[in-house]
């Protein structure tokens, strides 16, 4: 173990065991390597929150529609607080939650980012704005450690949506496994995905009861991104 993710684990275990906490939760890798880290800390999620696209009628970003986030939520036998907002109000609407949050007794928010500052600088702009900790348990981690830690803990996640400008398309839908983050590298793409170049849903692992049942609809186009709708 090196010593950045002894630290993370260290400093996660500090803030949360015995202790609530909510969680930014997209439905993708990072976000539930980051749970599954903070429940192995022993904190206790009170709630996990996804931020649903109204227009959309889906979760923002990987496109979870409310049918699966159902399914999600007893899958894990955690309660999910859809945060329903337009992109102009995304920001205040956060903080407004994370508020609601804090009186419901947590006082820390996981997120699964992993080393883009301005990501950081923008959950931690809103969680002092409502007054809690904003906890990163996979900081600053190496890129490829993290996706083969997630595999190896028995994860099941599949690429939803990708960049066609950054990454072929024939890696849409596919499986997430050791050699399928290979053949990602092998193009030259950012294995995790950090810069837009996939997102992904997760569907089984450590931290479900059971694993998620789901179908996916026909590939579609948006600009240079194929999708791979999820559908119930």
């Amino acid at each position: 173990m090196n010593e950045i993710r002894k630290e993370n684990i260290l400093k996660t275990r500090q803030a949360l065991e015995g202790n609530r906490f909510i969680c930014s939760y997209s439905g993708g890798k990072d976000s539930a390597l980051a749970l599954y880290r903070a429940i192995q800390a022993g904190g206790i999620p009170q709630q996990l929150i996804m931020t649903y696209n109204i227009d959309a009628g889906r979760t923002w970003f990987h496109g979870v529609p409310e049918q699966i986030i159902r399914r999600v939520e007893e899958a894990m036998e955690i309660p999910i607080q859809r945060m329903r907002t337009r992109g102009e109000e995304y920001g205040v609407r956060l903080e407004e939650e994370f508020r609601a949050q804090k009186k419901q007794g947590a006082d820390v928010c996981i997120f699964g980012d992993i080393d883009l500052d301005e990501h950081l600088a923008w959950c931690m702009e809103h969680c002092a704005h409502a007054g809690i900790t904003g906890l990163f348990p996979l900081w600053k981690e190496a890129r490829d450690q993290l996706v083969y830690e997630f595999i190896d803990c028995g994860f099941t996640a599949h690429i939803t949506v990708l960049n066609t400008e950054k990454m072929s398309e024939r890696f849409l839908g596919a499986k997430l496994t050791r050699e399928v983050v290979d053949a990602i590298r092998a193009e030259g793409a950012d294995i995790c995905g950090e810069n837009g170049e996939y997102h992904s849903f997760v569907s089984d692992g450590p931290v479900f009861r059971q694993p998620v049942r789901y179908s996916f609809g026909r590939p579609i186009r948006q600009g240079v991104y194929a999708i791979m709708p999820l559908e119930g």
